[in-house]
């Protein structure tokens, strides 16, 4: 009977062995996990950098049309009932223009020097709900304008189309085209705003 039993007990001995033999190999395995780590940190760095540029890169544009959108109406002066001061609507789309202007001019401000100091002004959460929220109200503003205007300046056109309705559509494309941009520039920050870690 002894020698039944020394089969028995390899097997059992050697059980053991073989199933700590996998368990070796995943703690070795490790190291990999730990690189996996690193290049997924700066996968993200990239990805926020790149969110961060886009935005930069948005609101300039945004700033290019809104400052095209003003500097239209503002010249859209050529006499008599052809002066853009006379109509409501076309005063509302010079002062959002304007506002839009400012907003975009200090975002764009800011955003540079963050990214040639990396020194934030404002605190990384505030500074996310101030980006989103503003973005937001922007461009809601100016598609509020350009849609006021549309139907004052398509009245004008069915009488008579001149060098003043001409520059009153092209104030309210320039403002239609910043509007895209600033609500492009809203989904990057709400993005970012709904990917903050609060750690």
């Amino acid at each position: 009977m002894p020698i039944p039993d020394e089969p028995m007990s390899k097997k059992v001995a050697e059980s053991p062995q073989s199933a700590a033999t996998p368990a070796t190999r995943d703690v070795e395995n490790q190291t990999l996990g730990t690189g996996a780590g690193v290049s997924n940190i700066v996968r993200r760095w990239k990805r926020d950098d790149l969110l961060k540029r886009g935005s930069l890169g948005l609101r300039g544009l945004g700033l290019l049309f809104s400052l095209l959108a003003f500097i239209i109406m503002v010249s859209n002066k050529h006499g008599d009932w052809k002066e853009f001061d006379k109509y409501e609507e076309y005063r509302y789309v010079l002062a959002i223009a304007i506002l839009s202007s400012l907003y975009t001019g200090l975002q764009i401000l800011r955003q540079i020097h963050e990214l040639s100091t990396g020194i934030e002004i404002i605190s990384r959460k505030n500074l996310l709900i101030v980006d989103f929220f503003g973005d937001q109200i922007v461009a809601y503003l100016l598609i509020s304008a350009a849609s006021s205007a549309v139907p004052l300046t398509n009245r004008m056109r069915e009488g008579q189309d001149n060098i003043f309705t001409d520059s009153s559509a092209s104030a309210i494309s320039m403002e239609f085209f910043a509007f895209i941009l600033l609500a492009l520039s809203a989904m990057i920050s709400g993005y970012k705003l709904s990917n903050q870690s609060y750690i």
